[in-house]
């Protein structure tokens, strides 16, 4: 059975049968995790193995765990800092390069041995006052360094086997609202954008990033859809300018900044026809399901060598990686780099 453009969540700690039923749907192409399905390690890694047992190949499984308010898993695990930590820890970015490559081997490692394919992360919005959700998740306010720190987190999670997500293209980092809980509309124009948000997403794609998640904004003086809904956006700057030839995730189906596309099956529909590979149907099994019944689902020949790629490299067991000395080394330097976090995003809401 192939892998389907849909990625899908469950409710708890362990598969119920109708979420079996629902995962073996050939539309169904990965699971995403949330707290609410994270007990411990053991439970996470009972978990994510009763799910790659399911199919051939197996489903992907994915989370958002880039670390401060982002991280799903904490008990047992390294705890992460926000990404806009690393350039505080070092007098200059050639310092701070280092920290955010053993920060993205980190995450990776530790995500890979309970049995997680990829991270939705590096986060590669350009930072500043502007945007709160974003706020200190993002690098930099500086798009160049953006793009050298996430370029170095990217490096570390190649490292470990995982391969990295870059979001929210073409940038999320320049308005003010939330697109969990509104519509955010960004009034600049293409050039402006392009001459600061889309630095860091053309530089991380000349590096071989494999992999990127567009935002829920809508730039309204280049397309009347949100970027994860706009041939514009994915098709022409991201495809054909940008020449991108990785995976390309929504952003889950169900935030409000997806609402004005209607239904959730036409909420996949105009995804996948925009130029999505795969689409995230959180925090709602009733519209996931909607869309596994009733979405006409293109046909896509490229769409198996893309997912295929995106599957992680497991090694060793969590407990097996914690007697490492590669592991004992980078998580010393990482968790010495604390901050309270300046806004929770909740434990099910997607980065």
């Amino acid at each position: 059975m192939s892998l389907g453009p849909i990625m899908c969540d469950l409710r708890g700690l362990e598969l119920e049968a109708d979420e079996r039923e629902m995962l073996c749907h050939p539309h169904v192409g990965g699971v995403i995790l949330f707290t609410r399905n994270f007990e411990s390690v053991e439970q996470i890694t009972e978990l994510t193995k009763s799910i790659h047992e399911l199919r051939q190949p197996r489903l992907l499984i994915a989370v958002d765990h880039e670390g401060g308010r982002v991280q799903r898993f904490r008990e047992g695990f390294s705890r992460l800092p926000a990404c806009a930590l690393f350039s505080e820890c070092g007098s200059t970015i050639n310092h701070a390069e280092p920290i955010a490559l053993q920060a993205g081997w980190l995450m990776a490692a530790e995500l890979l041995a309970v049995g997680v394919d990829l991270s939705f992360a590096p986060v590669l919005d350009v930072g500043g006052t502007i945007s709160q959700v974003i706020g200190d998740r993002a690098f930099h306010s500086s798009p160049e360094n953006v793009s050298r720190l996430a370029r170095a987190y990217m490096k570390g999670m190649k490292e470990a086997g995982m391969a990295a997500v870059g979001k929210h293209f073409p940038g999320h980092g320049s308005v003010v609202e939330d697109s969990h809980v509104a519509i955010p509309y960004d009034e600049r124009t293409f050039a402006d954008i392009e001459m600061h948000d889309l630095i860091s997403f053309e530089r991380m794609i000349h590096a071989g990033l494999p992999a990127l998640m567009p935002a829920h904004v809508i730039y309204s003086k280049v397309d009347k859809n949100p970027a994860g809904f706009s041939e514009f956006w994915l098709k022409k700057v991201l495809r054909q300018d940008l020449e991108f030839q990785g995976t390309i995730f929504s952003d889950d189906l169900s935030m409000a900044g997806a609402e004005i596309i209607g239904s959730y099956p036409e909420r996949a529909e105009a995804a996948l026809n925009a130029g999505c590979d795969m689409v995230l149907a959180c925090n709602n099994q009733q519209g996931a399901m909607q869309i596994l019944d009733q979405a006409n689902i293109p046909d896509s020949v490229e769409l198996q060598s893309r997912l295929i790629r995106m599957h992680g490299h497991f090694a060793n067991s969590l407990d097996e990686l914690k007697q490492t000395d590669l592991w004992k080394q980078r998580s010393s330097v990482v968790t010495a780099i604390e901050k309270e976090p300046e806004l929770d995003l909740g434990d099910d809401a997607l980065g």
